[in-house]
C-alpha cells in the first residue's frame, strides 16, 4: 500500500489536501511558480504543499519564503556551506541561517522567484530539502562525533544516510513516504552519550550489546505537540545494525497504513500504540519486516552525561582534533558562513558538523593548526569558551520569522542572558530553553528551565509571556521536565530566572562575590 492508495478515515483540512494533489509533484511546476509570483500562486500550493519540498510561505513575512534542508547527521562540507551562504547573501538584512535541533539548516528571506536557480544550486552540490516540512521524515539525527569520537561503540553516518536515502528516494522524492499521518523523527546514536536526545524521537535506536553483539534497543513514540508531550518508550527490540534500515521501513509503513487521521492532533506515532497497544504495534511491525524481533538487551550503553561538544577535544585518528564552536542561538549570516567554509578547508577537511545544541564543529584540524586556527576573527563571536548561560542557551526562531510563535524568542533570549551573566556568577552551564510557542521547536522540556511562549496578563492587560518548564534532563537516564509556573509576563521575566538560578543551580551574586 503506498501513500496514494491510502484509505483515509477523515476528511480534515490536511487530509483532503493531501488526497487531491501530492506536494512532491510540485517539483515540476517551480519554473511556474517563478515566473507566477507568490500572490499569483494557488493558495493551498503556497502554503502547504510546498512543504514537500522544503519551501515554507511565512505569513510574517510575505513574499520571503523559507527553506529547510535536509542534512543527515548533520553533516555537510565546505562547499556547500558556501552555496547556502549565496542562498541567503542574496537577501541581505532578510537572509540568514539558522541552525535547528534537528542538525540542519533553515534558510530565511528566500523569494519563489529564484527556486529554480537555488534548486538547481543544491544539485550541483548534493544538497536537498525534500520532504523535509509537513507530513514527511524529519532530518535524521545522529552523533555529531560519529566517526571521530574514541569512545563511540558505533560510526551512525553511514546508516543514516541509507535511512534518509530510502525515504527521499536518494534526495530525489519518495511518495511512499510523502503522506505519512504526521512528521515524524528519527534519531540514531552509536555514542554513550545520548548525543541525538533519544527520547523525543518517534523512532530511535540506542547502543546495546545482546549475547556479546552489538547493535540497538528501540525506542518508539518519542513526540513534543500542543496536545500532549511524551518521552519514547521502550519496543522490547533489539536490532543488528545491518537491519536498522529495514526496520525504519517496516515502522513507517505500520505508521503510514494504520497511524490515526481523524484528528491531527492526535495522529503522531504514540497514539496509535495507545491505541493499539505495544504488543499489537510490535507484531504488526513484525509482519512487515518479515522476522520476529530479539527482546531488547537488558540495558543500553547510554551511561555518559551529556556533552555540548563545545571547545577543542582530541578525536581518535593520531594528532587530529575537533573544535566545537557556540552559535549564539544558531543563528548565521552570509559572511559568518563564508567564514566557516573557509576555515574549515583551511584547517580541517573542509568538513562541517551541526549539533542539536544549535552549535558548529569544526573537525580534522591537526594539532600544528591549532595555534593559527585559535587566531581567526570568527572565533570572537562563535566562542570556544563561551560563559555558562550563553553556553547552553538554545532558542527556536520566534516571532521574528515564525507565525507560529507567540512571543520574539532568539533576540530576546540573547538579551536576557547577557543580563543575566552581568549579575550572577556560574559554576556550571544551565540549559535554558526557549520556544515560542506549545510546539516546542526549542524543547523546553528537556532542558533545565524551559520557557514556552504564551499570552499572559499584566495590570489586566494581555502582554508577552512564558510558561516555565523544570527538571528536564538530557544524556544517561534521559526525561523530561514539567511545568511549574504559567503566565510570567516577559518583563518580568529576568528577576524570576535570577531567582531560579540562585536557588536552584548554585548561582552567586556578583555584588556578593566581589565584596
Amino acid at each position: 500500500m503506498t501513500a496514494t492508495t491510502i484509505n483515509t478515515t477523515s476528511q480534515n483540512k490536511f487530509e483532503k489536501l493531501k488526497a487531491e494533489k501530492d506536494g512532491l509533484t510540485l517539483k515540476a511546476e517551480i519554473e511556474k511558480f517563478a515566473l507566477l509570483g507568490w500572490e499569483a500562486m494557488d493558495e493551498t500550493d503556497r502554503e502547504h504543499r510546498l512543504k514537500w519540498l522544503g519551501v515554507f510561505f511565512r505569513p510574517v513575512t510575505p513574499g520571503k519564503f523559507m527553506m529547510r534542508l535536509r542534512m543527515p547527521n548533520g553533516i555537510l562540507n565546505s562547499s556547500q556551506m558556501r552555496v547556502l551562504a549565496e542562498v541567503v547573501q542574496r537577501y541581505g538584512d532578510d537572509g540568514c541561517a539558522d541552525v535547528t535541533t534537528r542538525q540542519n539548516f533553515q534558510l530565511r528571506g528566500i523569494r519563489i522567484e529564484d527556486l529554480p536557480e537555488i534548486f538547481n544550486r543544491f544539485k550541483e552540490v548534493d544538497l536537498t530539502s525534500v520532504q523535509s516540512g509537513m507530513d514527511n521524515v524529519r532530518n535524521i539525527t545522529g552523533d555529531p562525533l560519529a566517526g571521530l569520537d574514541a569512545s563511540e561503540l558505533y560510526d551512525t553516518r553511514d546508516l543514516v544516510e541509507q535511512i534518509q536515502a530510502m525515504i527521499t528516494n536518494s534526495g530525489e522524492g519518495n511518495s511512499e513516504f510523502s503522506n505519512l499521518p504526521r512528521k515524524f523523527n528519527i534519531a540514531i546514536t552509536g555514542g554513550r552519550d545520548n548525543s541525538v536526545h533519544a527520547e523525543i524521537n518517534d523512532l530511535a535506536f540506542v547502543p546495546a550489546f545482546k549475547d556479546g553483539n552489538f547493535g540497538f534497543n528501540i525506542l518508539v513514540g518519542g513526540f513534543f505537540s500542543a496536545k500532549r508531550c511524551d518521552a519514547a518508550i521502550p519496543l522490547n527490540a533489539w536490532v543488528a545494525p545491518e537491519d536498522v534500515v529495514a526496520v525504519c521501513r517496516a515502522i513507517l509503513e505500520v505508521y503510514r497504513d494504520h497511524g490515526l487521521r481523524a484528528n491531527r492532533q492526535k495522529s503522531r506515532l504514540m497514539w496509535l500504540i495507545d491505541e493499539w497497544g505495544l504488543d499489537k504495534f510490535r507484531s504488526e511491525v513484525e509482519l512487515r519486516l518479515g522476522k520476529p524481533f530479539v527482546p531488547a538487551a537488558a540495558k543500553d550503553e547510554i551511561d555518559w552525561e551529556k556533552r555540548d561538544h563545545i571547545g577543542i577535544h582530541k578525536q581518535k585518528q593520531s594528532d587530529l582534533y575537533y573544535v566545537g564552536l557556540h552559535v549564539p542561538v544558531g543563528r548565521l549570516y552570509a559572511e559568518e558562513m563564508f567564514e566557516l567554509a573557509r576555515i574549515a578547508e583551511v584547517y580541517g577537511s573542509s568538513e562541517i558538523r551541526l549539533t542539536v545544541e544549535q552549535n558548529i564543529v569544526i573537525p580534522n584540524i591537526s594539532e600544528s593548526s591549532l595555534a593559527s586556527f585559535f587566531t581567526e576573527p570568527l572565533l570572537e563571536k562563535f566562542k570556544i569558551n563561551p560563559e555558562p548561560l550563553t553556553r547552553a542557551l538554545v532558542s527556536c526562531t520566534g516571532a521574528q520569522f515564525c507565525n507560529f510563535a507567540l512571543i520574539e524568542t532568539k533576540n530576546r533570549a540573547l538579551a536576557m542572558i547577557k543580563a543575566l551573566e552581568s549579575e550572577l556568577e556560574m559554576t556550571h552551564p544551565v540549559r535554558i530553553h526557549w520556544t515560542g510557542c506549545p510546539n516546542s521547536c526549542g524543547q523546553p522540556q528537556v532542558a533545565d528551565i524551559g520557557l514556552m511562549g504564551t499570552k499572559a496578563r499584566k495590570n489586566g492587560k494581555p502582554v508577552e509571556g512564558v510558561d516555565i518548564y523544570m527538571g528536564g534532563k538530557v544524556g544517561k537516564d534521559a526525561h523530561l521536565g514539567t511545568c511549574v509556573t504559567k503566565g510570567v509576563p516577559c518583563e518580568d521575566l529576568q528577576p524570576v530566572l535570577r531567582d531560579l538560578l540562585v536557588t536552584h543551580f548554585g548561582a552567586k551574586s556578583k555584588v556578593l562575590v566581589n565584596t
